[in-house]
């Protein structure tokens, strides 16, 4: 993806291949002496038993740019958060482990649920919005950056170029968002972007006309991407879904935030793999299905917060017209491809679309049963608020998570 194409929309970093690595991290250490970087890093357990994060952990040790590591750890018992803390022991940089399924933490979500501010589910974006919210009580980063923990084509370049367009200070950027090819194992990969997104948005904008966010959204190469920066000072003001719509509602609150001059995304790889979702067809609540649910529920509740108005009427033609474009692209990513030796399941692809026209319905119909539905999650400025101890309720609760085992209580287990 060597090119230096700009869309006018946003800013696009390319990687051109024209710096050499090694003076890159140089020029990072000593811009984030000045301006530390935190790197959140949400995790399943069963991550630490998979292709990825042992790579991963080992990349990100291997750098002096990164100033503290805060790890959100889902779906772990006790013995199993041990486990964590010792994985996550070989990392050089100061770190910490959020045991989001341990009592204490759980105590700061039932606070927060009798105030109504609890997460309504858990899930990747409750994993974030607890990490950012640790991240801001401890203070001390500049900027805070966010990449999954299944990436096994994972290098330090990747992190180094996601966070340079934050701390170098001859940039204004407050916001960045990363983008790459997705194809492996001979395979052109990132359906839900291709077959779902992309021809949405083109599908939306035939529909209801042109709009300045569909427009905003059709700039990013790559808008699912798990890869994403910001600096700290915006994040108090910054609302996240707790949903699989955490990509995109991430991109909508900067398109509320911030000028478009002060997002930009950048080219973090010349390819990318991780772990990929089943389709799901046979189940709603899950893979791919359930995610194509909640990325197009973002898209509407943002549309109509904007002024556009929704009928059943307008999803029977959006179904339409989406089906017509995405059944279009097909043939044109089996050209593409095919160019470059790559396979495609013409049937599979096709099974994919049928299946996300069904749920852009579903989605439509949800969103018009369930008006006052709010799947964002509240700033962390409201939080505070309602909460004035809430940060140092945050890091009590980890820090004796942490000196419990450190006091050989774990010998118990």
């Amino acid at each position: 993806m060597a090119d230096f194409h700009q869309n006018g929309r946003l800013a696009t970093l390319h990687n051109l291949r024209a710096r050499d690595e090694a003076e890159l991290f140089g020029e990072l250490s000593a811009l984030t002496r000045r301006r530390p970087v935190a790197l959140i890093l949400p995790s399943l357990f069963s991550e630490l038993r998979g292709p990825a994060l042992e790579k991963i952990v080992a990349e990100i040790a291997s750098v002096d740019f990164i100033d503290h590591v805060v790890v959100g750890l889902d779906a772990a018992d006790r013995e199993q958060y041990v486990e964590a803390l010792q994985f996550f022991s070989r990392l050089k940089q100061p770190h910490t482990v959020l045991w989001n399924d341990g009592p204490r933490l759980q105590a700061v979500n039932s606070a927060l649920a009798e105030q109504g501010l609890a997460p309504p589910e858990r899930g990747k974006g409750c994993n974030v919005w607890y990490c950012i919210g640790y991240a801001l009580a401890q203070g001390g980063a500049f900027a805070i950056a966010v990449h999954d923990c299944d990436i096994v084509t994972y290098d330090r370049g990747l992190l180094a170029r996601l966070i340079y367009p934050l701390v170098n200070p001859a940039f204004s950027y407050q916001f960045c968002k990363g983008f790459y090819p997705r194809h492996a194992d001979g395979k052109l990969n990132g359906r839900v972007c291709r077959l779902l997104v992309t021809p949405l948005l083109l599908a939306l904008e035939k529909t209801i006309g042109a709009r300045e966010y569909i427009d905003y959204l059709k700039g990013f190469r790559y808008p699912l991407s798990g890869e994403f920066a910001m600096r700290t000072s915006i994040m108090p003001d910054m609302r996240i879904p707790s949903d699989w719509g955490l990509e995109i509602g991430t991109l909508s609150e900067a398109w509320r935030n911030l000028s478009p001059s002060a997002v930009c995304q950048v080219e973090l790889a010349d390819v990318y793999d991780h772990k990929h979702q089943p389709l799901s067809d046979e189940d709603p609540a899950k893979g791919l299905s359930r995610m194509s649910v909640d990325i197009c529920k973002a898209l509407f509740r943002k549309l109509a917060t904007d002024g556009s108005v929704f009928s059943a009427e307008t999803f029977r033609t959006l179904k339409a017209t989406y089906y017509r474009i995405a059944l279009d692209l097909i043939e044109t990513y089996a050209n593409d491809a095919r160019m470059n030796g790559l396979s495609l399941d013409r049937h599979s692809e096709e099974r994919a679309v049928e299946l996300f026209a069904r749920n852009i319905v579903e989605a439509g119909h949800t969103f018009l049963e369930n008006p006052m539905e709010t799947p964002f999650l509240p700033n962390w400025q409201r939080i505070e608020a309602a909460m004035p101890d809430i940060f140092e309720r945050l890091k009590q609760a980890v820090r004796e998570d942490a000196a419990e085992f450190r006091n050989g209580v774990s010998g118990d287990l």
